[in-house]
């Protein structure tokens, strides 16, 4: 059959294999057959994500004392369990009457005439008083009498509405309402406010202004803010379903759906960072792109893990004055790294005095906060980054970025935020923790004011080369 020793090699070596494929083929039905029994035994531990049409239908389950979000199966017909009644249409109840009971009398016979096979039938038929008296009622109370009026239930209004309301139900949108609803979804207060900290980085920089560029590298940054809020409220369904703060959000409440979610997060996030990365330059493209990774894959998870999702979450904050930076620079320089750091500590006083009232929700909703884990941590750090803006504001004319006057004229407000963070060090109550979170919300708009308003003007103090120079620069 072989004519060749390589041929039979082949030939045998061909045949070994074969033979250990045939061995394992029942090794291999065994464990598919064990895989699919222990799917078909707890098949809530599985990700059923097989296809993209996942993202249009979920639903939130509970295993092991943690929410996870997955695929909704399809439901059979049968199995529903849906009040589909017309709630317009009221069921009304009727009790039956009362059935009177019936006592035949015997015919009184005299003493002779009466046997003894006559006597327990008028005992069954004729029965003693106290037993008539409690059958009645026993009757009267199941049935009801005759008299009584037909028992009709009536729901009222807000036991309808509270009744709803427990109910699932698929919200239907409206083409008027998406609007509102992309606003709610993109965050857009904290959009705005990650654009205007871009702004004033991008109006920082020690280059002429150039308006067109400023629009462009808005936009950017606006639209990869939208699409990484988006992403992360898509992440967080089974967890922003659990907070007073977050009950409301359009996926929460199913107006729109996951898929929807989804599409128009990549319908801002691939046109925002390519806006960056072509029509402004590709660092700025590569810290959007970076910002959009660090918030929705190391920030949203690390909420529920460890403290440390604060420190990430001031990066992730930090990064659009620099991007505002790189944007009318093209470079990375130490002026953008203290645009950042203005950005970084002042996000702790912030946030940490925002979740300090927030942390029934957030223990709710399963997030490690410091406020929540580490409250002392919290307060700490508040007044450490508060005090530590008052060092930075000091650099700014060290490394050129403003004048002197910077220090001299931003120092009031550093320092009532550093009173507020210290009483809150110190109280830790309600009303400590709410003045600074107020404080907090002019402080930064108005310290960034000031900063433009003091920032140095390099076209009047760069050096001009003599006239003379020019022709003997030409000539070598």
């Amino acid at each position: 059959m072989y004519k060749t020793p390589c041929s039979r090699l082949s030939g045998l070596v061909g045949v070994s294999v074969k033979q250990q494929l045939v061995k394992n083929v029942p090794v291999c039905t065994r464990t598919a057959r064990s895989l699919i029994q222990l799917h078909r035994r707890d098949p809530s531990n599985w990700l059923t994500y097989q296809h993209l049409n996942f993202l249009k239908r979920q639903y939130v389950t509970k295993n092991n004392s943690e929410l996870h979000q997955r695929a909704i199966p399809k439901q059979a017909p049968a199995l529903t369990i849906v009040d589909d009644r017309d709630d317009s249409i009221e069921r009304q109840v009727q009790r039956i009457s009362t059935i009177d009971p019936v006592v035949t009398d015997t015919v009184s016979q005299p003493e002779d005439v009466v046997t003894s096979k006559a006597q327990p039938e008028i005992t069954i038929l004729k029965p003693n008083t106290e037993d008539a008296t409690v059958q009645q009622d026993s009757v009267s109370s199941t049935v009801g009498t005759s008299d009584e009026t037909p028992h009709v239930h009536v729901e009222t209004d807000e036991a309808r509405e509270a009744r709803l309301d427990r109910q699932w139900k698929q919200l239907k949108v409206d083409v008027a309402d998406l609007p509102d609803v992309y606003a709610r979804l993109a965050k857009i207060k904290l959009t705005a406010l990650v654009v205007i900290s871009g702004a004033a980085g991008f109006a920082m920089a020690p280059v002429p202004f150039d308006p067109i560029m400023f629009f462009v590298s808005s936009l950017g940054t606006g639209l990869a803010s939208c699409a990484a809020n988006s992403i992360n409220q898509y992440f967080e369904v089974p967890f922003d379903s659990n907070m007073n703060r977050t009950k409301n959000r359009p996926l929460v409440r199913g107006q729109i759906s996951p898929l929807h979610a989804v599409s128009f997060a990549l319908a801002c996030g691939i046109p925002g960072v390519a806006l960056l990365t072509l029509a402004v330059n590709p660092l700025t493209g590569f810290l959007g792109a970076l910002n959009i990774f660090l918030y929705t894959c190391c920030y949203t998870p690390l909420k529920r893990l460890s403290i440390t999702n604060t420190w990430v979450g001031a990066v992730v904050g930090a990064i659009p004055p620099v991007m505002g930076w790189t944007a009318a620079t093209g470079s990375l320089d130490l002026g953008a790294l203290l645009m950042g750091g203005f950005l970084f500590s002042w996000q702790f006083p912030h946030f940490n005095a925002l979740s300090w009232n927030l942390r029934e929700d957030y223990s709710r909703g399963g997030y490690r906060m410091m406020s929540v884990t580490h409250p002392g941590m919290c307060k700490r750090v508040a007044l450490r980054h508060s005090v530590g803006l008052i060092g930075l504001s000091t650099l700014a004319p060290v490394l050129d970025v403003t004048a002197w006057t910077f220090p001299v004229v931003s120092l009031p407000i550093n320092l009532y935020i550093s009173y507020l963070a210290f009483q809150f060090y110190r109280k830790g109550d309600r009303s400590s923790a709410r003045k600074l979170f107020f404080c907090s919300l002019w402080h930064l708009p108005m310290l960034l004011l000031l900063a433009l308003l003091c920032k140095k003007r390099r076209n009047q103090e760069e050096p001009t080369l003599p006239p003379a120079s020019l022709p003997l620069t030409l000539q070598s």
